[in-house]
């Protein structure tokens, strides 16, 4: 379902799109590197938003 309503946007939202399902692999890693490190509840946090995020774009929900 997500592929199909992906091509309804428009050309420069699917594009950011593309972009940030390509970061966030590299955005979790070094947010899960900064939570081992220096552990505080924002990092958490952030660490949880970012793995929802990139299951979401896994699956295919986004």
């Amino acid at each position: 379902m997500s592929r199909l309503y992906r091509y309804r946007l428009p050309p420069w939202c699917r594009r950011w799109l593309y972009i940030i399902e390509k970061a966030m692999l590299p955005l979790m890693i070094f947010q899960l590197l900064r939570t081992l490190i220096f552990p505080t509840t924002l990092d958490v946090f952030l660490l949880g938003i970012f793995i929802g995020i990139f299951i979401a774009f896994h699956l295919e929900w986004i």
